[in-house]
């Protein structure tokens, strides 16, 4: 009898002793801890810096140029007021371009770069599910995205909406839309090709041809095609940033289309959360196996 109760007692401190594993959570927000400094001080922070820093330069010399009193630009001889600019640079620059760019060279790497490196392994041994991994790496990748766009667009907005007698005031609000806007966009591109990267091989050659010749060539055409891309339904949360005047109408007419705010916000967020689940379960089913 004392016997078994000694047998019992040594098991429930074992038990005890063995530490529980911690929820995906928690595990994931270890794990962005640790990615958020290394993806700030890495090469590719370098790269994100160039791309964003390129309309910030191009509003700083449209400003330069409108305070030498030479219209900056001009449609059909009639010149384009700050808020049309600002919505001609959010649109094809932030939207079309930056936007997918880093969603492509980032969301690609949050797994490829641990492989590339073979560190994968590592980070498989921790008490922690795999999962977490994944979801760690992509938050501090939205996270120093946002860090770094959000601010340049504001300062973009700050340069460029008084060109023209704009003012800034009556346009704020939609400044905050806008940033939301950006945000949703680099967390679905980013979740998007998180889970090509898991899934697929040459990741980033997929994410090329999807967001700057499949999205392209869709948004173009009439139809049902345009359903199929992202830029779809961010264009239904952003109905003031496409260019009014003139010339520029007939893009408008050619890249939008009605959507609905709600049927585009619910679709992006749709996109985002089954993006960032078939990423998890390609993490979690996956064998890594690194080349020597």
């Amino acid at each position: 009898m004392t016997d078994d109760h000694t047998n019992l007692g040594t098991e429930d401190r074992g038990a005890a002793a063995t530490p529980a594993m911690p929820s995906l959570m928690t595990s994931a927000l270890r794990v962005f801890d640790l990615s958020l400094a290394e993806m700030l001080w890495s090469r590719r922070t370098v790269f994100l810096a160039l791309v964003v820093g390129g309309p910030v330069v191009i509003a700083v010399i449209l400003r330069v140029v409108d305070l030498m009193h030479v219209p900056a630009l001009r449609v059909n001889g009639v010149r384009m007021g700050g808020s049309s600019i600002f919505g001609l640079v959010l649109w094809f620059l932030f939207l079309r371009f930056i936007v997918p760019v880093l969603g492509i060279f980032y969301g690609t790497s949050l797994i490829a770069d641990e492989v590339e490196d073979k560190t994968i392994t590592y980070l498989f041994t921790r008490p922690i599910p795999r999962a977490a991994v994944l979801l760690g790496k992509y938050l501090a990748y939205l996270a120093s995205t946002v860090l770094i766009v959000l601010p340049a667009v504001m300062l973009v907005y700050f340069l460029v909406v008084p060109i023209g007698g704009g003012s800034i005031a009556a346009t704020f609000p939609d400044l905050l839309r806008d940033l939301g806007l950006l945000a949703m966009g680099l967390a679905v591109y980013g979740a998007l090709f998180a889970a090509v990267g898991a899934w697929i091989k040459r990741p980033v050659l997929f994410g090329l041809f999807f967001a700057f010749g499949w999205e392209n060539f869709a948004m173009a055409l009439p139809g049902y095609l345009k359903r199929f891309t992202v830029a779809f339904y961010a264009q239904g949360l952003v109905p003031h940033a496409m260019p009014q005047q003139d010339l520029l109408s007939v893009l408008q007419s050619v890249f939008r289309e009605d959507v609905s705010l709600w049927q585009g916000l619910g679709t992006l967020v749709l996109v985002g959360v089954v993006s960032l689940w078939l990423a998890a379960r390609a993490v979690e089913r996956r064998e890594y196996v690194l080349e020597q």
